[in-house]
């Protein structure tokens, strides 16, 4: 009597979780390599993936900030929802502008910003596997959060060149700076500055404006469209053309080299809190 073999069904996973394994990827609006980018995704950070165009771009959206736009799926490492519960949080981040990771197989730059999961001081590990570190980090579940450590941290910035979308110090935005800057504090912000002015404690005055306020600045329709870190000696630091640093009164923010106002202060709002 001959009997069918029976075959195993293979069961198809599908990966609808992703992590960044590149150095900084892409966030666009549209799913075309024309379009605009909308934010970016630093090594170690890690995303859902929403839509699906075809096989050339996937809709992804941020875990961190719940941000949407479209990756090209080749700069993706795709993950399993088991493994992506493990690497969605990341305390450490890296401190360097630039460093190269390590592996038995991989040597390859990450950028300032970027989430180091499971790190020990040497070593950390992704989906992908265990790599070395050697660069600075910094953890936020070691850190006391101080004025002086947000200003250092912001300090890292200066001079980054102006970039819409952008988070990295090769390129950032006004709100991916105050963004990211929190980020590698442990502290969370969204991603747009109208967003980020929703949270925290209003500050009434400019001069009780303390160091790592945040302050928002309006267009002439009265939209909030830029923000800034508050530093000591009525200064702000935020982007503009490039990282940097200016003078703030409770009009706005006066730049000095062109001898007037850039921009019309509309809040200070107050993130950090005392314990």
């Amino acid at each position: 009597m001959r009997t069918k073999s029976l075959k195993k069904r293979k069961v198809k996973v599908q990966l609808d979780h992703a992590i960044c394994h590149l150095s900084v990827i892409p966030v666009r609006r549209k799913p075309e390599d024309s379009s605009e980018i909308v934010t970016q995704l630093l090594y170690g950070e890690t995303c859902q993936i929403v839509k699906r165009k075809n096989k050339s771009w996937v809709k992804i959206q941020l875990d961190y900030d719940g941000y949407e736009g479209w990756v090209d799926p080749k700069q993706l490492y795709f993950t399993t929802p088991e493994d992506h519960k493990k690497f969605e949080r990341a305390t450490a981040h890296c401190l360097e502008y630039a460093q190269p990771i390590i592996s038995d197989d991989v040597s390859q730059p990450i950028l300032m910003g970027s989430a180091l999961p499971y790190f020990d001081g040497m070593n950390y590990k992704l989906p992908s596997g265990k790599y070395i570190f050697s660069g600075q980090v910094l953890d936020s579940e070691d850190l006391t959060v101080t004025p002086e450590l947000i200003t250092k941290v912001a300090y890292k910035y200066l001079n980054a060149p102006y970039l819409w979308g952008g988070r990295s110090p090769f390129g950032i935005d006004c709100s991916g700076f105050t963004q990211i800057v929190f980020k590698m504090l442990g502290m969370y912000l969204p991603r747009d500055a109208y967003q980020q002015a929703e949270q925290g404690q209003t500050i009434d005055f400019v001069e009780s404006a303390e160091i790592g306020d945040l302050a928002y600045f309006v267009n002439k329709e009265g939209k909030i469209i830029h923000v800034g870190i508050v530093l000591p000696d009525s200064k702000i630091i935020h982007a503009s053309g490039h990282v940097r640093i200016d003078h703030l009164d409770h009009y706005g923010i006066y730049n000095r080299e062109k001898k007037k106002y850039s921009h019309v202060l509309r809040v200070i709002k107050r993130v950090m809190t005392s314990d």
